[in-house]
Order: C-alpha cells, then structure tokens, then sequence
C-alpha cells in the first residue's frame, strides 16, 4: 500500500490549514499494531472505521494488517490535519474464503490528536464457534515533519509500492494510484537505488570478517564472573558455568552393521531404491542395503542376519545433538561410510589453523564453518583470540607476544589448551568438525594439539601463506581499524606500529607446517591464481573440504538475489508449475532490467543466471548487455504429485501429507519430489560457482532456492531454511569481500 496521506481524495494539496498545522509540528503519523502467537487459521486482521480511515464503517473496504514478524502485524498511517479523531475497530477477516468477518467486541476506540481515548484494552474476538480469541493491542502516534512525509511520498510515486524513508512506513488513505502509470517501458523507469533501500532482517549476514573472530563458540571455561579459574599446582584447568548449548541428556540409537566378512565376500549387486546407485553389498533376502534415505534425515534400520553392532550419537529432538549431518543422500552416506569404516577418532575433524596474523585466517575459518554447516555438518568455529582476550584484555601489547616472554607465551598456551579442550568436549557431545583459529606457528604447539586430539578427533592443519605485501598491509590495516585488541587505542599509527612489531615477533619463531595431515593454503587470497599444497589427505569431508578452498578467493564482487517476477501461478496460488508472469510480473521484469543496468553499470563483467522454468527466464529476458545462463539446478523445489495444487487442495485432498510438511518443512519430501535437504545438495555446485566467480552474478530464481542460497551467505541454520521471508520484487545484495559478508535489500515494488 502506498501513502496518499498528504493528498486530498481528488489528488490536490490540503491548502493552508495543512500549513497551519506544520507550522504547529507537523503531521499525526499513527501506528496500529496486534500480537498473538498463535494465530488461527487464516484470519488476517484488518482495521475499519471512519473516514478517512476507510469510511462509512464497510468491512469490505477494511485495511489489511501486514505481518511484521511472525506474531505481529503492524498498520500505520498518516493522518490528514482536517480529521485527527479517529474512530475506529479491528476484525478478522478469513483469507481465502467468503466466510463473515469477526468484528472484535467492545466499543469503539477512539484516537483524538493522537490520544487515544479511553482505558486501552485487548483486542477480543468472539467465533462462531464460541471460542474467544485474544490480541494485544499498541497504538502509538507521532508528529512528522512535512520533509519527511515529502521523502516519504516521492518514494511511494517513484516505487508504487510501501517504502520506508526515514523510518516512517506508508499506507495508503483513500488514494487508488493509476495502474496504467505502471505500464510503461523500461526507458522511462528512471530510479535512485537508495529510494528502493529497505532494512535488511535482524538476522542477516555476518557484517565482517574480523569481528566474525568475536562471534565464535564462547569459552565454556569462562565462570559467570568473566575469569577462568585454575584448580590446582599441577597447572590443569577446572571449568565454572556449563555451556548454553551443552544438552541436557544425549540419546543414542542402535545401528545395525553387517559383518564385513558377509558383506563384500560376494560379486553380487544390490541397488539401493532411494538413490538408485548400486552398493557392493551381497544379495540376500535378509539384507537389502544398509541405509534407506527416507528424505526426512533420520536412516531406516536394515537388519543382517550376521550382525555387529555399534552406538552412534543421531539427533533425535531439537535439544539433542548429532554425529551425523542433517543433510540427506550423499552427504549423509559418505560420513556414516567414513564413520563406519574408519578409526573412532575419524568420526571427529579438527581443521587446525595455521599462519601468520594477517594472512585471512579467520576470513578462511569463518568461510569454511559457514560452507560446513550449510551441508549438514554439526560445525564450530573456536578463536583462540577470542579465548586470550576473555582471559587477559585485549589491550595487551606486542611484548606479550615474544617468543622469549615466559609469562605470555605460558598464557597463550594455557588458553589454547582450553580452546583445544572445548572443542573436544563439544565434539564428544556429537559436534562433528572444529575450526581451531589461531596462528599455531611453530611445531610445538602443533605437537601438543596433537597430542590432546589422540582418540578424540583427526587433525589436519590448514596453513594460509600470504607473498602478496599489498595484500599483508591492507589486511594489517583492517586489523586495527576492526579487530577488538585495538578498539581502545585512539592513536592508529601508534596501533599500526605495535601490531607490525607483534608480527616481527611471530615471524621469528615461525616454522611452516611439514608434519600430519595439511593442505597449504599459497596465494590463494589474492584471487589471481596461486596454489594448494595437499598431503596425507583422504575421506569424503577432508575431499570436499579441499574443493571448497580451492575456489575460494577475496575479490569483492555483488551477488544479486531475487525471485522471478509474479507469475500466474502466484495469482492462483498454486505451487510449481511452468507458468508466465502476470501483469504485474512484466512491470517487475522491466524494473528490474532497470536496476540492474544501473546498479551494474560500472562492473566490467557480470553474468545473469536463471532457472530452466520460463518464468525466471522470461523476468531475464529485458536485462540487456549480461550473458544469460539456465541452470537446472536452480529450479524451484519438485513439488512431485502436489505440483499445480494449492496448499488448500492439499490439505483438503491430502491432509497426512499436509500436516508431514507442517511438522518438518526441512525434511519433508513431496511424494515422488524433493525435500529442502535435496534442493541443499543440488545446489552446492551453484555454491562452489558463486565462490568461484570474480564477476557480479544476477540469480534470478524461486522462493525455495534462494531461501537455501540466502542461507549459505548468512549462516542461518537449517532449520531456519524453509521459514526464511523471500518477498516477491525484492533484490538481496550480498557483498562478498575482504571484510567478509554484508547484505543490502531492495524492494521494487509489491
């Protein structure tokens, strides 16, 4: 809804009373807001009442609330000089029926200059049924300058839609904007991108790389008074406080394993049915493969006639942890295959850090959990820094980081133990693999780190050897401007100078990796090539561990993300489908080709790439000047039988299936279609791509595959994948450099 609060109804200005009224502080902008948890079906509420409201009490023109999170829904206004007493009520009205509407009961309520009249009260509605719904209820009104509700309102005329400018959100107030206006080419859509800028969520992509060292697992050694507390003179640490995501009981379940000596004696072949891959596994009428993935994460039980067993930590609840990934098919197979067939300490991976301060360490680790924990992988990431600053301030200077100062290098080991500690503990609770952050830079440490992962975990180090100098004193320079152990020096050379002294004294002592299990990481941050050393490197996640990094780089470039324009389909509200755009579709298609040449207008390179379903290709299609690619991978979700249903249909027709998904969206499979964990696993190659590419990409998709790709850039956790808000005609801007992820929104048009 768009604001048309400043006009009157015939279009024209409010003439000197309006001015009166600035001159006396502006305008009345009134902000109606409803809470209630659970919601009841489909009632959306609305607001009625007079004019200007909507006028003459009819509840056919009432005025939808928009959900403003997932408990509450927000109206607000502005309201004309000439009528500053409202008189006014909510109701419910059903969404997708023509059911009648329930009018909240009590009297009227009545705002008058912006006071609201009256004891305020819930907001009760009374069902057919007899039941009593109850909403909380917050009326809230201010004064707005004329400057704002003018920036207000030419954000409304140039984007025919809500916008929020300076804080202040529009709806409209008998104002109908002419549609044909809307119709025209994509030449006359002339447009200043920061009137399209909207907020981005509260939980959107990491803001940057060096901070992203003090958003890793906090110390679980660290008491609730903020110290650590050593127990006794042999030097070992005892812990205070229990972590907050430590569980409270860890379930375990039974996994039947055919003896080895059965299961590969034979030549036979038995094809597993949910991947349609065959196993060398011995046909038997008692053993039709080990694991069937029944597309909800959790493996079927096979039994064999000749069986040993073992226990195996699965997530059972949502409180419980996991030694497996969440992910399904491939993923999940090779890691219980690894599991199963390799030594109890390959169960656990510790990727070990090791480098030079400035060299993209953390950049790396943050990189890599966000990439682990994308594919299923119960991953975290443990800064040694942020451990060292807990315990002895960050204001500790570069002394303390001499190899010959007996004092500072006993702390520095002492708080990479608990590091060390924590992470083993956390992997023993069924965390799967570790990021262990710290310079690591000479082989004693490394030997004792070593030594404390014995039984517990595999360890391979990860080095990152920066030759570049550009390169080393743009990342020294980041480091004083953001990084905590510098927030309290105000004197930046004199910061500049220590931290170049603390990196003198590294360097002295540093012996580059040449024992265990590593991958060296040469002048791969610079984007321009360099190399990847690899030894003693074998299994499925160690594999794609390796593949990842060799496609990552620091190039900053934009990811642009949006859904295609409104289809048909989205009309009707039927899901799937190979369906054109609407009307309004077109209008997104041309405003976006707009946006993008502007946006990119500077870029030497940038690519668009789109789904094979023609809705998306079609929305491409005006965008002029970019290569196009189609990617099958990126087509929306197989909704498989349910394809071309509403979800009313299915509820109606299919009501077991209805109520599967509303359980578990994640893991829900659509009879003979997909779940969100297969959408996850076809996407990775788009992921690697996306990492790959040193160009801006335009992604034009659908609502379940951004929800997966947007995921990946802002760490959300699985769970959180298929309740991600993707808006029709919004553009996400993910900004991908140096300083790690930053995210901007753009909304079109409704």
């Amino acid at each position: 809804m768009g604001t048309g609060a400043s006009r009157n109804a015939d279009g024209g200005s409010h003439s000197g009373g309006e001015e009166r009224e600035d001159q006396e502080g502006g305008q009345l902008y009134v902000s109606l807001k409803m809470e209630k948890y659970k919601l009841k079906g489909e009632l959306v509420p609305h607001v009625y009442g007079s004019v200007p409201l909507v006028g003459s009490w009819d509840s056919s023109k009432a005025l939808p609330m928009e959900r403003d999170s997932a408990s509450m829904w927000e109206l607000s206004f502005v309201v004309p000089p000439n009528h500053e007493t409202l008189d006014f009520k909510f109701l419910l009205k059903p969404n997708y029926s023509n059911e009648p509407c329930v009018v909240e009961e009590g009297s009227n309520r009545l705002l008058t200059r912006g006071t609201l009249q009256g004891d305020a009260r819930s907001a009760l509605f009374r069902l057919d049924s007899g039941e009593v719904l109850e909403y909380r209820v917050f009326i809230k009104a201010d004064r707005v300058s004329p400057f704002d509700l003018a920036a207000s309102w030419r954000a409304y005329q140039e984007n025919f839609q809500p916008s929020t400018v300076r804080g202040i959100p529009d709806v409209s107030i008998n104002s109908v904007h002419q549609v044909g206006a809307e119709l025209c080419s994509s030449a006359s859509l002339e447009l200043d991108l920061d009137h399209y800028l909207v907020p981005a969520p509260s939980t959107c992509a990491n803001s940057g790389l060096v901070y992203a060292a003090n958003m890793t697992e906090n110390p679980r050694s660290l008491g609730r008074a903020g110290v650590f507390s050593n127990a006794d003179s042999s030097g070992s640490v005892s812990y205070i406080g229990i972590s907050a995501d430590r569980p409270a009981t860890i379930k375990e379940m039974e996994v039947i394993v055919p003896d080895p000596s059965n299961v590969y004696s034979g030549s036979g072949m038995v094809e597993s049915k949910s991947l349609g891959t065959f196993s060398p596994l011995q046909k038997q009428d008692s053993h039709r493969g080990l694991f069937v993935d029944r597309g909800v994460g959790s493996p079927r039980l096979v039994k064999s006639a000749s069986a040993n067993t073992f226990n195996i930590d699965l997530k059972l609840d949502s409180e419980t942890k996991n030694s497996m990934p969440a992910a399904a098919g491939a993923v999940a197979a090779a890691a219980v295959a690894d599991q199963m067939l390799g030594p109890k300490e390959d169960r656990h991976l510790a990727i070990v850090l090791v480098g030079l301060p400035a060299r993209g360490k953390t950049f790396t680790a943050a990189k890599l959990t966000r990439y682990l924990r994308w594919l299923g992988h119960e991953t975290k990431h443990f800064n040694v820094g942020k451990y060292r600053r807990l315990k002895h301030g960050a204001n500790q200077s570069a002394d303390f980081f001499r190899a010959d100062n007996p004092e500072g290098m006993e702390a520095r080991n002492e708080v990479a133990a608990l590091a060390m500690e924590d992470m083993i503990s956390w992997m023993q609770e069924g965390g799967q693999v570790g990021i262990f952050d710290a310079t690591n830079s000479h082989r004693r440490r490394r030997n004792m780190l070593m030594k404390m992962a014995e039984g517990n975990c595999k360890i391979i180090f990860l080095e990152t050897i920066c030759n570049d100098k550009d390169i080393i004193e743009r990342n020294i320079r980041l480091k004083i401007q953001q990084s905590p152990d510098y927030a309290e020096q105000p004197d930046f050379e004199a910061g500049l100078q220590d931290f170049k002294t603390r990196l003198a004294n590294y360097e002295k002592v540093y012996e580059p990796v040449e024992e265990g299990s590593y991958i060296k990481m040469i002048d791969m941050v610079s984007g321009h090539g360099g190399q990847i050393q690899v030894n003693n490197i074998s299994g499925y996640l160690p594999g794609r561990i390796v593949f990842f990094l060799v496609n990552t780089h620091l190039t900053p470039r934009p990811i642009l993300l949006t859904r295609h324009g409104e289809s048909r389909d989205n009309v009707r509200g039927r899901i799937g489908g190979d369906n054109v755009l609407s009307d309004t579709g077109d209008i997104y298609a041309k405003k976006l080709a707009n946006f993008v040449e502007k946006r990119l207008k500077s870029e030497r390179a940038a690519s668009i790439w789109t789904s094979t379903l023609q809705r998306t290709i079609i929305t491409a299609s005006p965008i002029a000047g970019f290569p196009k690619i189609q990617w099958r991978a990126l087509d929306e979700i197989n909704a498989g039988v349910c394809d071309g249903m509403t979800y009313e249909e299915i509820k109606k027709n299919m009501p077991e299936e209805y109520d599967s998904r509303k359980k578990d969206k994640l893991r829900y499979r659509y009879p003979r279609g997909e779940s969100y964990l297969d959408v996850i696993q076809r996407l990775e190659p788009v992921i690697i791509e996306l990492e790959r590419q040193r160009a801006p990409v335009v992604v034009i998709s659908h609502q379940a595959v951004l929800r997966a790709l947007y995921a990946y850039f802002a760490d959300r956790p699985l769970k959180e994948i298929p309740h991600i808000e993707m808006p029709l005609h919004t553009i996400i801007e993910i900004q991908m450099g140096v300083t790690g992820v930053q995210e901007k929104r753009y909304k079109l048009m409704d």
